[in-house]
């Protein structure tokens, strides 16, 4: 087609012509090969997408804990859009948010001034653009220096060692810190490696203050200061009065309210028209009257046009100049995971147990009894072809390194799937229930069979979910 230009015709091809050619190469017969659904399937999924409208989606860890994360959370955000059911009364809706003062930091001129996250300069879409560091680039900074060296680390809560990949690289990173300091609830594999293990305070143990609760518009309204039910044990104290004493040490306090809490939540409050006192006195918080519109992208800006998305374009971008400029492809593009061998037949994904909370509460004699061991699921038939039993002990093994579980089998997943439990560490000595080597084949850490090397090009995350393994009986 042609378009009108200052300086002349000039002929195109739509976007949208584009993209209906990319999804043209998905036929549902093509789309069975890759992803083992069946074509009919797909297409009844698609009706009712299209016939439902407006419909409403949600995405998380499922689709994110892949090495084409970012390209399947664009097909699927661009396959939202073509519904028109973005920010509509049914659909996905951006719900309004009580005013508040922001306390991150991110406004502050220093802040402004510090050069970008390390791993900026291998993915600059990536999550150092958000000032985010990623694990494989904080280990390669400890043990390589690269970009610059990184010699200490003041962590909260995070079990790096069982929550990411490449533990054997991240111990050996933790362990080569000049000072590492680590606040938490309970010990753990990563907080072992600190100088200093610094205990904190429980959700149940100190006061928070909270705007709004994603769930609905009512939800959103309602502000609320959580009270502690008891006091901290022992020298634990809430991570917020560690933080706050700490820059007061650093020489930081003017910019944490010279460490007075209870002056920051009246900084944030102070938008919403709510006092500190008030919250104090209505523990199950107060609502702030809040109205909901929808489809503000339609909404007329000052000068009459259509207020748009926050892209560079203010549409919808089916074709994104942003990542093409940064070496991308323009649209999303599908990249298989790595196909299974000969050694290594199996597709190997994992789930959370809904027991415990991550890799914590395997302690617990009360949830521990209803899953004392870690469990690997496999369909009977493949289990058959490999003499493996239900409740054999099984080694799991992948190109990238292995674990054991305990075999569950199961005949409603696909015999050619493996589903591994991800956060076992922990033992239970009051019921007797052992805990596993994080760091040996022989243990139960599922992060050991995960490939650090295979990575999104695009925001570095690693292939949870999807690698080629091996189970055969322990030894």
């Amino acid at each position: 087609m042609a378009v009108a230009t200052t300086l002349g015709m000039v002929s195109c091809r739509p976007v949208f012509d584009h993209y209906a050619a990319l999804c043209a190469r998905y036929t549902p017969e093509a789309v069975t090969e890759i992803c083992w659904v069946a074509a009919e399937q797909l297409e009844a999924a698609a009706r009712l997408i299209w016939q439902a409208r407006p419909a409403s989606y949600y995405a998380w860890s499922g689709h994110e804990h892949h090495a084409n994360t970012t390209e399947t959370a664009r097909a699927m955000a661009l396959l939202y859009a073509l519904t028109g059911s973005f920010d509509q009364r049914g659909g996905n809706v951006l719900l309004p948010v009580v005013p508040s003062s922001g306390v991150t930091g991110e406004d502050r001129p220093s802040a402004r001034r510090l050069p970008p996250a390390i791993g900026v300069e291998t993915r600059p879409l990536g999550p150092a653009k958000w000032n985010n560091v990623s694990t494989h680039d904080f280990y390669r900074a400890v043990l390589e220096g690269e970009p610059y060296p990184m010699r200490g680390l003041v962590g909260f809560g995070s079990n790096l060692l069982l929550a990411f990949s490449d533990p054997l690289r991240g111990r050996q990173a933790l362990a080569a810190l000049d000072f590492y300091v680590h606040a938490d609830l309970f010990m753990n594999p990563t907080a072992e490696l600190a100088d200093i293990v610094l205990p904190v305070a429980s959700c149940f143990e100190r006061e928070a203050l909270r705007f709004g609760f994603e769930i609905s518009a009512e939800a959103q309204a309602l502000v609320q200061l959580r009270q502690p039910v008891v006091s901290p044990p022992g020298a634990a104290r809430p991570d917020t009065d560690i933080i706050f004493d700490l820059a007061n040490r650093l020489g930081l306090g003017e910019h944490f309210w010279d460490g007075d809490v209870q002056a920051a939540y009246r900084y944030q409050l102070a938008p919403s028209g709510l006092s500190l006192e008030a919250l104090q006195a209505e523990p199950r918080g107060i609502r702030v009257p809040l109205a909901t519109r929808h489809a503000k992208h339609a909404a007329p800006d000052a000068s009459g046009n259509p207020q748009g998305f926050p892209t560079p374009s203010r549409k919808v971008e089916f074709w994104s100049e942003t990542l093409q400029a940064g070496g991308y492809t323009p649209m999303p593009e599908f990249s298989a995971p790595p196909a299974a061998k000969e050694r290594y037949p199996l597709v190997l994904t994992c789930a959370k147990p809904t027991l415990f909370c991550q890799t914590q509460h395997r302690v617990l004699p009360s949830l521990r009894r209803r899953a004392p061991v870690p469990e690997v699921m496999l369909h009977p038939d493949a289990a058959a072809r490999r003499g493996i039993a239900a409740g054999d002990w099984v080694s799991v093994e992948t190109p990238a390194g292995g674990m054991r579980a305990r075999a569950l089998l199961n005949a409603d997943i696909d015999p050619r799937v493996v589903v591994g439990e991800h956060g076992w560490w922990q033992a239970a000595p009051e019921m007797g229930a052992p805990g596993y080597d994080p760091f040996s084949p022989r243990g139960s850490n599922y992060n050991l069979t995960v490939d650090p090397t295979v990575r999104d090009p695009i925001s570095g995350t690693t292939a949870h979910r999807s690698s080629c393994c091996e189970v055969s009986r322990a030894i």
